[in-house]
């Protein structure tokens, strides 16, 4: 066994850790407190080639392995969750459907100016009424002559409401299968068209300088060619599309945990108290201990996923834990940040605070912890 990582990976590590710190730390707070998407710091990511790391030269991409765009997912998350998200939901949710599940055509069409940063792309799968329960997604779709019309909406789509947004895949009830059940397909829908509207979403918690939105369609009609695989292939392709997905939510945790754990490092080492620096008391070093413990372990279990993934194995078991538990530990070393910087970390001009809020949306997007448990459990044989 080789725990080492090659040359490009550590390459690649230093030069986004490099750029984040140079380019995306000065203005992370700002932006955050002016809840405003930066397409300055964006196009910088795209330049770094950030977006399609893991899509073939051929479309415009890095042509790298998944555990380099992990790497690069994790290096931007330990400085902003914000950066973070427009990196990890463009390449997984954006690019990802239709480099694996597009034509030649579709590809071709959509995938360079995704690769170069020119334009960005939602996945619309979330709906007001289906979020861990998306199988009863309501927005439809029915074929009429060469065109399907789209009647529905989506919420919390990240992505899809930019300047530069060229369109969204969106999960669609394209008719009933014979057991009765609604027949799933993705469709690709793009911005401008007649009867799609997305509308900027503000006042969140977390993700404040990350794009999120609502969809709507109201007898949106598109091309019978938008269709993204074959019909009926909507299921699997979200399912494919989330056990990726997973990994660079599980990349995001790992980052931010990484990050609040040196912010208290070094804290901890500056704070004064009784006569001598924090870290120096035992309850402190021992939640400092611990922090670096879960790290570790947190960063062996994504990257195991990810080395089975590159290999052609099967990762929908170890996706789960990955992203169940680098969420939570971002949990526990976000918690302990704030608590070792005591009443600074609740204010904004300490970037622990904006880490402690930008974590909670791990433990819920791309399938709660809960939905995550009950994806191991079946996988071991428990449900």
């Amino acid at each position: 066994m080789d725990f080492s990582l090659s040359t490009e990976h550590e390459v690649l590590r230093d030069s986004v850790r490099n750029f984040a710190e140079k380019e995306i730390k000065p203005v992370a707070q700002e932006l955050d407190k002016k809840e405003e998407f930066s397409y300055e710091t964006m196009q910088k990511m795209a330049e770094l080639g950030l977006f399609g790391v893991f899509v073939s030269e051929k479309y415009g991409g890095q042509e790298m392995d998944y555990l380099s765009y992990i790497i690069a997912t994790e290096e931007i998350a330990r400085v902003d969750g914000s950066h973070a998200a427009t990196v990890a939901a463009e390449n997984s949710l954006g690019i990802g459907p239709i480099y694996y599940f597009g034509n030649e055509e579709q590809k071709q069409k959509y995938l360079p100016k995704l690769c170069s940063g020119d334009s960005l792309w939602g996945f619309g799968l979330t709906e007001p009424n289906a979020g861990s329960d998306a199988v009863n997604a309501r927005t439809n779709a029915v074929l009429d002559g060469n065109e399907w019309v789209i009647n529905g909406s989506k919420i919390f789509i990240t992505n899809a409401a930019t300047e530069i947004t060229a369109g969204v895949t969106v999960l669609c009830r394209t008719g009933q299968r014979d057991d009765g059940k609604s027949e799933l397909s993705c469709i690709l829908v793009e911005s401008g068209t007649p009867g799609f509207t997305a509308r900027e979403m503000h006042d969140k918690m977390m993700w404040r300088a990350s794009n999120t939105s609502e969809l709507y369609f109201e007898d949106c009609r598109v091309p019978r060619d938008n269709l993204l695989g074959p019909r009926g292939q909507g299921f699997y392709q979200m399912m494919q599309t989330l056990d990726g997905g997973r990994l660079s939510i599980a990349a995001m945790g790992l980052g931010g945990a990484q990050g609040c754990y040196e912010l208290a490092l070094k804290y901890s080492k500056e704070r004064e108290q009784f006569g001598r620096p924090i870290v120096r008391f035992q309850v402190n070093s021992f939640k400092l201990a611990d922090m670096a413990l879960e790290i570790e372990a947190a960063r062996l279990l994504l990257y195991k996923a990810c080395w089975l993934r590159d290999s052609d194995m099967p990762f929908s078991k170890e996706a789960a834990m990955a992203k169940l538990y680098c969420s939570e530990v971002m949990y526990r070393c976000a918690n302990h940040a704030v608590q070792l910087h005591g009443g600074y970390g609740l204010m904004k001009e300490y970037d622990v605070e904006r880490f402690y809020r930008d974590q909670k949306l791990l433990e819920i997007g791309e399938g709660t912890s809960e939905i995550q448990r009950i994806v191991i459990a079946r996988h071991i044989g428990a449900l």
